[in-house]
């Protein structure tokens, strides 16, 4: 056992099912020994206790928070607590909070295309989280996202200019880490609906990314 602690929040979106992602990330958490809470309430991410869990995760599409639970959540990310999110997690949680899209580091904008078959490259082979992963064919929604110049990418994807022409040949973060003062954040734009996580590389860079973002 880790001793770890991790909160899970999920909602939002019926499409993206973030019940089941919500229980895909406990199972990978509990597999690795964390005490995983997992909650469709969003108040939770701004509880006074918020501070005391090694990892958040907000499986979140867009969604309010008050500003003074965002403060306290934002706060204890600083502080050390992990942040990490998959495809609607992170890029497009708390459309409005200008603090949470500081530490979330990426905001989506676009899916060129809708429901595609894109390439993912690896971009750092040697990082923990890609050790041993080749690029791959992926089914699903292609991100296009704002993203932060301070992310380290690991992994990314190439726009062909099918659908947008005007973006073709951007290449566009799929999966980064960064720190947000001492915590840690991790994101993978991968996982438009639980069933993609179900197993394969997109499992596995989730596991990896997780456990980094918790330390």
């Amino acid at each position: 056992m880790t001793g770890k602690k991790a909160l899970v929040v999920w909602g939002g979106m019926e499409l993206h099912t973030p019940e089941r992602g919500a229980q895909v990330v406990r199972d990978l958490l509990e597999a690795e020994g964390f005490a995983v809470t997992v909650t469709p309430d969003y108040d939770a991410l701004g509880a006074e206790d918020v501070g005391s869990h090694d990892l958040v995760v907000p499986v979140i599409t867009a969604g309010e928070l008050a500003p003074e639970k965002m403060d306290r959540l934002i706060a204890a990310v600083r502080a050390g607590t992990g942040l990490a999110g998959y495809h609607m997690g992170l890029a497009t949680s708390f459309r409005a909070s200008v603090p949470f899209r500081y530490a979330a580091s990426c905001y989506w904008v676009q899916h060129p295309g809708n429901i595609i078959t894109y390439r993912v490259d690896v971009a750092q082979a040697e990082h923990p989280i890609m050790a041993g992963i080749e690029s791959f064919e992926h089914t699903s929604e292609q991100y296009y996202l704002n993203y932060d110049p301070a992310v380290d990418v690991l992994a990314t994807t190439t726009f062909s200019g099918e659908f947008h022409p005007w973006r073709k040949e951007v290449v566009m973060p799929v999966v980064f880490t960064t720190m947000h003062d001492r915590g840690r954040v991790f994101y993978s734009s991968l996982g438009h609906t639980a069933d993609e996580l179900a197993g394969g590389p997109v499992r596995e860079i989730l596991r990896r990314g997780l456990l980094w973002a918790a330390r």
